[in-house]
């Protein structure tokens, strides 16, 4: 919306016109009319290009200037002052002038001779009014064509897993903390290597600005880099803790789960970096793995190490790596959080109602989410990402 001009406000009009006898007829139809208007007046264009700004809310522009003629004073003083609101004066058949400058930018244009004082006021008020309207819609437009290429460059940023195995299905949801974001600090990835292994990260930088999200793209994309290197699960820990350490622009840290899930599909090896531990499916059953060896988050203390964690799997197993942002809503009154004990509950409740979950279980995911919103009373204010994995027995294992 734009900005509205109250009647009290003192219009500041800069008139350009080198004839002494239509200034005068100006002046004479400002003072007749009742309206705080401001007048000042200059000869020529090069009087107003000296003006560093032009301290007017509107200019009442002659095109019969002597150093200016026509359209071309029009060109000139709008590449000085892009941001004042201009009305042309014309001759007595200065019509198609008058229109040809209002399609060049100018907000109006009068004829000398057919202009009383209500008529000269109002023209200079709408004139400024539409100015305003025009800035105003045009920084709205601005800010969508940013707005959309953020949108563009974090979708690009977004990780696409790399699977092949046509047993394992992974779905996954993401919603960032920050309004009008498609990024934050929580991040995820799958990975299949040539030797059949499936390795999964999640992790979460704490906090959930811009800052953290870069971050987190970082983390990320380094956890993949070294894992198709096939290096060691305890090597790319501490060598994401590095690029941790070194592209932080404060003392954050993050904390970080992955899983390593064998080529036969029937066991995994788990490191927590001080992350909540995954939900284990397995038939109508589910668990949340173990975390007696939960280690502190990366970038906390130097020279740590993280305990891998072996895990028996059946086949038709489901896996589902989330971050805090799904159970630290509130619950009840608002005086507690879900949990993520109660949040597993939640969700082994949502699959049982819904026996055909595995055809769609981006499905029981957006359930999860609305319930855990449902109960926090509104949105989530934290990154939210959930990564479920399915293995299924539809093919042998490789």
């Amino acid at each position: 919306m734009s900005q509205r001009l109250s009647p009290e406000y003192r219009l500041r009009v800069l008139l350009v016109e080198d004839d002494d006898g239509d200034a005068l007829l100006v002046e004479e139809m400002l003072a007749d009319v009742d309206s705080p208007v401001s007048l000042e007046r200059v000869s020529t264009m090069a009087d107003v290009v000296s003006m560093t700004p032009v301290l007017a809310d509107c200019v009442l522009l002659d095109l019969q200037l002597p150093d200016a003629i026509g359209l071309a004073g029009l060109d000139r003083l709008r590449a000085h002052t892009p941001n004042t609101a201009v009305v042309v004066l014309t001759g007595q058949r200065g019509e198609q002038t008058g229109m040809a400058a209002v399609a060049s930018g100018a907000q109006d244009y009068l004829i000398k001779g057919q202009v009383d004082g209500p008529l000269l006021v109002r023209a200079l008020r709408y004139a400024w009014e539409r100015k305003r309207a025009e800035q105003v819609e045009q920084q709205f437009l601005q800010q969508q064509m940013i707005a959309a290429e953020n949108s563009r460059l974090e979708r690009g940023l977004l990780p696409t897993p790399l699977l092949s195995d046509p047993n394992l299905s992974l779905a996954t949801r993401y919603r960032p903390g920050r309004d009008g974001s498609l990024l934050g600090g929580d991040f995820y990835d799958a990975v299949e290597l040539p030797d059949g292994r499936v390795q999964v990260v999640i992790g979460d930088v704490c906090g959930h600005g811009p800052d953290e999200a870069a971050l987190g793209v970082a983390l990320r994309i380094a956890w993949r880099s070294l894992v198709l290197a096939g290096l060691p699960t305890a090597e790319v820990l501490r060598t994401v803790e590095q690029v941790l350490v070194h592209e932080r622009i404060k003392p954050i840290f993050a904390t970080l789960c992955t899983v390593d899930i064998a080529a036969d599909r029937r066991s995994l090896r788990m490191c927590l970096a001080g992350h909540p531990p995954p939900l284990l499916i397995s038939g109508a059953r589910g668990f949340l793995l173990p975390d007696d060896e939960l280690g502190v988050p990366l970038g906390v203390a130097p020279d740590v190490s993280w305990t891998p964690r072996e895990v028996a799997l059946d086949p038709g197993w489901s896996l589902l790596l989330y971050t805090d942002g799904v159970f630290e809503g509130r619950v009840a009154d608002g005086s507690e959080r879900l949990g993520h004990e109660n949040m597993a509950a939640l969700f082994l409740r949502i699959l049982h109602d819904a026996p055909d979950w595995r055809a769609n279980s981006g499905d029981a995911l957006d359930q999860l989410i609305a319930e855990v919103m449902k109960l926090n009373r509104g949105p989530l204010d934290d990154d939210v990402a959930i990564a479920l994995l399915t293995h299924s027995t539809r093919e042998p294992a490789r």
